[in-house]
């Protein structure tokens, strides 16, 4: 059986790629939510979290062959432990990572390369900050001194574990966006107005997340964008398609 960790949609994509190319398929997700888009009844689903010890256990009680981890970009743990728990269980890697964007030449982009530092870059460029980052790291944001004056508007997922942590870390109702994306080019733009945001923090998340109709959107209103950069992780094998998958997956076995 192969493990897909799937904390996206073409991580489900790809689950289901396989599963229809007659793999036995079992697909870990990270929410209820991400459980109930999975339409393939052939896939195995894991909905809980692991840790690698879990992992691990997962992989020997499943008899899992290969991973193959489609987990989000920023995932550094999820990847760091898949790669620890194959090593250690002696079974195959395969690292499925969607394609950055080209960043513009454009004056007013700052490349960071962690959160914290992307807090106090925003801090300088403006008093109204939109984040679209995600909701994993807004505590980083809400603890900068730097920003204590500034106002913060999340875009967030429509979760209610998700909104409850943007309560418990301080933000308004009036300023917690709570959509599921990715967002076209124009309602990029019409957020980032109607919120009057003065400087836009996102990732490189790929166009399937979004990260190119945000910041085409920034551009067009002359707004500075502070973008964290994708984590330096040492991959195994790293494949960009599903075809380059399937055929990893032929010379493993």
């Amino acid at each position: 059986m192969i493990l897909v960790l799937a904390g996206t949609q073409d991580g489900r994509e790809l689950a289901e790629t396989l599963a229809e190319a007659g793999r036995k398929v079992m697909i870990s997700v990270v929410s209820n939510y991400a459980k109930e888009l999975i339409h393939n009844g052939n896939i195995t689903i894991n909905a809980r979290p692991l840790d690698r010890i879990q992992l691990m256990d997962l992989i020997q009680c499943n008899q899992i062959t290969a991973i193959v981890d489609a987990s989000h970009p920023y995932a550094v743990n999820a990847s760091v432990n898949a790669m620890e728990a194959c090593a250690q269980t002696g079974i195959q890697y395969i690292r499925y990572e969607r394609p950055l964007i080209a960043l513009p030449a454009y004056s007013r982009l700052h490349l960071v390369h962690d959160y914290a530092t992307a807090a106090k870059t925003a801090a300088a460029l403006g008093k109204v900050v939109f984040l679209t980052t995600g909701s994993r790291r807004l505590d980083t944001f809400k603890a900068e001194p730097m920003l204590t004056q500034h106002r913060l508007i999340a875009r967030v997922l429509p979760d209610p574990s998700v909104l409850l942590e943007c309560t418990r870390l301080g933000f308004k109702p009036s300023d917690i966006i709570a959509m599921q994306g990715p967002f076209s080019h124009e309602l990029n733009v019409a957020l980032f107005k109607e919120y009057q945001a003065e400087v836009i923090v996102t990732k490189n998340s790929g166009s399937l997340g979004g990260s190119d109709t945000k910041i085409t959107a920034a551009v067009a209103l002359h707004l500075p964008i502070v973008i964290i950069d994708r984590p330096k992780i040492d991959y195994q094998t790293v494949v960009t398609n599903c075809s380059d998958v399937l055929r990893a997956l032929t010379e493993v076995f």
